[in-house]
């Protein structure tokens, strides 16, 4: 966990009817929490979608290329044809209550909000879009607070348990741009990565138990796999010093010394590829593909990296990746939810949450 020299406040959220807003003047201000997930466009429409993306892919810890190249080819030939492809898997997994990444981190949200109690108000932000991170700052530094008082203590926790450039990086960026330009200044503290946690751990293994339970536990003679599906990221930016492969090993080995199957059982690969530099591997539907073509019935998918499912475990595995398995020959793929609103993901959350707060 860092803290950078600027200060900072607290921030009003969605939930004031629950007891979450700003506190009344002269009132001790809480300690903030905000809860950082990846973004998500407003609606399954192409134009929400490409506005989303032009902000998600203009961030240069995304596509490290120089705006002056990456910009025609964004504006001209990535958003109109991507916007209207992602659209289309937005819409198949859209849910009648909103985004799925938005309900479901809200969901975190309100189970977090429920351990801590009256110790921190806990709010939700995203590094692109709605709601987002640097204007919920905005309004938390300009919230009145006592003549003399402390400034607000501000915890940001990125829900991206394994630490990459591509993803934590971005929150913690967001929130110094912010700084830089604040006249003043909240008492900011950033979470880094919770790997190894071992609630974060248990949330995963309580899980795929759960799945197990009502599907039966995998048939290594059968040749039953367990997938462990991490969001990719590319060789480049591995190979630059990005310690995010070592944090998903990390993980995976935390996770088989719970699990008990049999050795080659369990496989960690890395899904959702884009542009045409190499990725890590192995990619997750090549795995699946080669999995069912030598004769492996089923197999199981678990996305620790994604601590609400999203169009990347929604779409991705729980539709793409299933269709990849059964047409090379599979039986039946499932994705298991972990994450969410989950009993074990709160009581995890809370847990890492709790001892980060300032004292």
């Amino acid at each position: 966990m860092t803290a950078p020299p600027a200060r900072t406040s607290a921030a009003t959220g969605t939930d004031a009817a629950a007891g979450t807003g700003p506190a009344a003047p002269g009132a001790p201000c809480r300690p903030l929490v905000v809860l950082v997930n990846l973004g998500t466009p407003r609606a399954p429409t192409p134009s929400a979608v490409r506005r989303y993306l032009r902000e998600f892919l203009s961030d240069r810890r995304v596509v490290g290329l120089h705006p002056a190249l990456w910009r025609p080819v964004l504006e001209l030939m990535v958003l109109p044809v991507r916007s209207r492809a992602s659209a289309r898997k937005y819409a198949s997994v859209w849910r009648a209550d909103g985004s799925p990444l938005l309900v479901h981190t809200e969901a975190a949200a309100r189970g977090v909000r429920e351990r801590l109690g009256t110790a921190a108000e806990v709010r939700v932000a995203m590094t692109y879009g709605d709601p987002g991170l640097s204007a919920l700052l905005g309004r938390v530094a300009a919230e009145p607070r006592p003549a003399g008082a402390p400034p607000r203590a501000v915890l940001v926790v990125p829900l991206y348990p394994q630490y990459s450039s591509t993803s934590t990086a971005s929150v913690h960026d967001v929130v110094h741009r912010w700084a830089l330009a604040a006249p003043d200044h909240l008492d900011l503290r950033l979470l880094r990565s919770y790997p190894t946690d071992p609630g974060y751990v248990t949330a995963l293994v309580t899980a795929l138990h759960a799945h197990w339970d009502r599907v039966g536990r995998p048939d290594a003679a059968a040749g039953d796999r367990v997938l462990l599906s991490y969001h990719g990221i590319p060789v480049s930016v591995a190979e630059g010093g990005d310690p995010y492969p070592q944090e998903c090993a990390a993980t995976t080995a935390a996770l088989a010394a719970r699990l008990d199957l049999p050795d080659g059982v369990l496989l960690a690969t890395y899904q959702s590829r884009f542009g045409p530099a190499p990725w890590l591997t192995p990619a997750t539907i090549d795995t699946v593909r080669e999995l069912a073509a030598a004769g492996t019935r089923r197999v199981d998918v678990l996305c620790p990296g994604f601590a609400a499912d999203c169009l990347e475990t929604l779409e991705e595995i729980a539709l793409l990746n299933r269709a990849a398995f059964t047409t090379a020959g599979g039986q039946v793929l499932h994705h298991v939810p972990w994450g969410n609103g989950s009993e074990p993901w709160a009581d995890a959350l809370a847990a890492i949450v709790r001892r980060a707060l300032p004292r």
